[in-house]
């Protein structure tokens, strides 16, 4: 798993399971960050929520977290925008 540090933030991929029974971070799955949701992916529901256990994951805004590529596939490349220092800190404690 990869995680990319930017000038404004960090990048990763994401690989969402949409309809789990839990929405949760459930850890690495070979180059990706695993993310089930209960929301089925329709209207962009899953991708909301997917920002949302996103955001509470690495205790920043929602509106931080950003689907840059992905928007209509599982595999997601995401964007956080903060500190990066920060950013990675909170992932590399959290998984």
């Amino acid at each position: 798993m990869r995680v990319e540090k930017v000038k404004d933030g960090i990048k990763f991929t994401v690989k969402v399971q949409p309809k789990s029974s839990r929405a949760e971070i459930a850890g690495i799955q070979g180059e990706y960050l695993k993310v089930k949701v209960t929301a089925a992916p329709t209207r962009g529901e899953a991708n909301k929520e997917c920002i949302k256990v996103l955001s509470s994951w690495l205790g920043v805004k929602a509106s931080q977290v950003e689907i840059e590529r992905g928007k209509t596939s599982r595999i997601k490349r995401v964007k956080v925008k903060g500190d990066p220092e920060k950013l990675i800190h909170n992932f590399n404690i959290n998984i």
